[in-house]
């Protein structure tokens, strides 16, 4: 009889927030498959607990997913964790999953700490609908091109990005989006959790004040506020619907151009006279 893979969500800074059936369970598996078995072994340490384990990451999931399908196949039974929070939420485990799944292998989900759910949770943004995007390329060309694909969507949008490149994220949702509301959430759980709420512009600044930035970021952006084309507008009103967003003149020209398909210099001329 096959074992079975529990999928189990650790801590994302705080130890105290793992679960009495998640440690239970990391207690019991013979296996734990962890994305760095660096960071599990201080999770495993606090909690006394012996379980082997062995390194599951994107650089090894495609080779390694088989040798775990076999060891379940055989009956042991083996927790997958990553780094923090809940697995396959922008971590690796989907090709072991999916294997376990078309193999007839139960999979189990253990559920706990995720940031995306905890910052949203603190946010004050409005959590009736919403659109988790992960990480968006680090291609500023590709992330402006995702980020207007997102552009329409009536949802609070949860974006996550490192501590080296929010500040270009920002830039980014600002030219393409407008001047929305957002919150930059960091250390979640941690010492030095932070919760940035504000205007996309006002949020920036006080990011890019500082000498150094810390963390990983959960960023969420609220839906916007106002008609994102309304073809009753002439260009010149469309333009100065986008300025007043909070969008530069030339980017709001380029956003009008690429709603109506027309060149950008047409859309320069009907502004500029």
């Amino acid at each position: 009889m096959a074992g079975v893979l529990y999928v189990v969500a650790t801590p994302i800074g705080n130890l105290e927030d793992i679960t009495v059936r998640a440690a239970r369970t990391l207690a019991e598996v013979d296996l734990i498959a962890c994305e760095d078995t660096r960071q599990t072994r201080k999770l495993l340490d606090h909690l006394g607990c012996s379980t082997p384990m062995v390194s599951y990451h994107d650089h090894n999931e495609r080779d390694r997913t088989e040798t775990l399908a076999d060891t379940l196949r055989s009956g042991k039974s083996v927790a997958l964790v990553t780094d923090a929070g809940t697995p396959l939420v922008s971590d690796p485990g989907y090709r072991l999953v999916e294997v376990c799944r078309q193999s007839g292998i139960t999979v189990t989900p253990i559920p706990g700490p995720s940031a995306m759910l905890a910052a949203l949770s603190a946010s004050g943004l409005p959590t009736d609908a919403v659109y988790f995007g992960g990480f968006l390329t680090p291609k500023s060309g590709q992330r402006r091109k995702a980020l207007e694909a997102l552009r329409p969507l009536e949802a609070t949008i949860v974006l996550f990005e490192a501590p080296h490149r929010i500040l270009e994220l920002l830039e980014d949702v600002q030219k393409v989006m407008g001047e929305r509301r957002v919150v930059a959430a960091r250390e979640i759980t941690k010492k030095y959790e932070e919760f940035l709420s504000g205007t996309v512009s006002e949020v920036r600044a006080v990011l890019a004040g500082r000498e150094s930035i810390k963390g990983e970021f959960t960023l969420l952006i609220a839906k916007s506020e106002q008609p994102l084309f309304d073809a009753s507008q002439s260009i010149g009103e469309a333009v100065a619907a986008y300025e007043r967003s909070g969008l530069p003149r030339m980017d709001a020209i380029k956003q009008v151009a690429r709603e109506r398909g027309l060149p950008k210099r047409e859309v320069y001329r009907a502004v500029e006279g």
